[in-house]
């Protein structure tokens, strides 16, 4: 089957929510106090995940928020605030181990269209918006069923992976520099939520 990857891209981009939860919080509304048992379901319900347990656990026993994005309800449902890259309609889907889509990497690369592989322009323009736009969707199927749960700044961020085998692991996006993502480790094993809390990312990197 002939994928659209013109029109697939356009639609996993509304996934991101950008006008709900990309501006901080502000005012009265900015508090983090801890959420309620029913409002975890409620969040959980709405957004078609269980939150891993330690996750679970802070947002009931700590804060919505913290040093991290903020889980809130808004009037257009549950989301994070302060984040414009979690895809909300992959966050059912399992979070893909890098390992897994190497070779489909490298293939989608070496497919680059080249210019003067075309009779005109205009059939090169085509093929690349064409390509370009299969590139855009596997980069945002990168991070399918992952939260953005804090911003690094300079383009970093990590991760909180909410579904599939890595669930209730930390990761690092690190494709602002060196187009990877990458697992944080503590003391040669998976870094989990509660030993993220109060780390730098940066500082659980095996670079």
């Amino acid at each position: 089957m002939t994928i659209d990857w013109i029109a697939e891209a356009q639609r996993l981009t509304h996934g991101r929510r950008f006008d709900e939860f990309s501006s901080p919080s502000s005012g009265q509304d900015s508090s983090s106090a801890p959420l309620s048992e029913a409002q975890v379901c409620e969040a959980e319900a709405e957004l078609g995940i269980i939150f891993p347990v330690e996750y679970r656990e802070y947002l009931l026993r700590q804060s919505a928020g913290g040093a991290m994005n903020r889980l809130r309800r808004t009037a257009a449902g549950w989301g994070w605030q302060g984040d414009s890259s979690t895809n909300y309609d992959l966050l059912t889907i399992a979070f893909p181990h890098p390992d897994s889509y190497r070779a489909y990497e490298d293939e989608l690369d070496a497919r680059e269209p080249l210019e003067e592989s075309f009779p005109d322009h205009n059939a090169y323009q085509q093929a690349w918006k064409e390509w370009d736009a299969e590139y855009e969707v596997f980069q945002e199927r990168k991070t399918s069923g992952a939260v953005f749960i804090r911003g690094n700044g300079c383009g970093f961020s990590t991760l909180l992976v909410v579904t599939g085998p890595n669930r209730g692991t930390m990761w690092f996006d690190g494709r602002a520099t060196c187009d990877q993502i990458l697992p944080l480790h503590l003391d040669g094993r998976p870094v989990s939520f509660t030993d993220w809390l109060g780390r730098n990312s940066m500082d659980l990197l095996d670079w």
